[in-house]
């Protein structure tokens, strides 16, 4: 039997959920690289997805802590859809995945892990990405460890403020 090594889902699974928002602690925070929060816009932010559904997860969510769609501004909402643009353009340049599940899951009921703050989901798909670890064992395996990513993708980002 060939081991599966995903060290950062330890941690995961032993770690106490925070009450707090942790976009807002991202956003609040100098120290963006702990934080893999890739980048600030003027009415939104990129992060990567600590406890992602596959490697190269990014979340696009406004900097305004909102739950709502509808509570959007105008600019937020064109800013949301060209960093939308851009995550998918950064990640298709940097691991060539086949596809892509973009989306906002608005409400527990929705599936959002996070109700109180509006995120939307970029998540890269390949053929054959999903397997029996989660169905077997409760464990998604992603192949690159978060702060690789972020070093890999973070020069794609800092572009968009030039």
């Amino acid at each position: 039997m060939d081991n599966l090594w995903a060290p950062w889902r330890l941690d995961y699974i032993k770690a106490d959920k925070p009450d707090g928002c942790f976009l807002c602690e991202a956003l609040s925070s100098s120290e963006d690289r702990d934080n893999l929060l890739l980048w600030r816009g003027k009415y939104c932010g990129i992060i990567i997805n600590r406890y992602p559904y596959n490697n190269g997860h990014l979340m696009v969510f406004p900097l305004r802590h909102l739950h709502d769609v509808l509570d959007m501004t105008p600019e937020e909402d064109l800013e949301t859809a060209a960093l939308v643009r851009a995550c998918v353009s950064a990640l298709r340049k940097h691991l060539g995945p086949q596809g892509f599940n973009t989306g906002v899951n608005m409400g527990k009921i929705a599936g959002a892990g996070l109700e109180e703050h509006l995120h939307t989901h970029i998540v890269p798909r390949w053929m054959g990405d999903t397997n029996f670890m989660p169905v077997l064992a409760g464990i998604k395996v992603v192949p690159q460890a978060l702060l690789d990513l972020f070093d890999q993708l973070a020069p794609e980002f800092a572009q968009l403020d030039e």
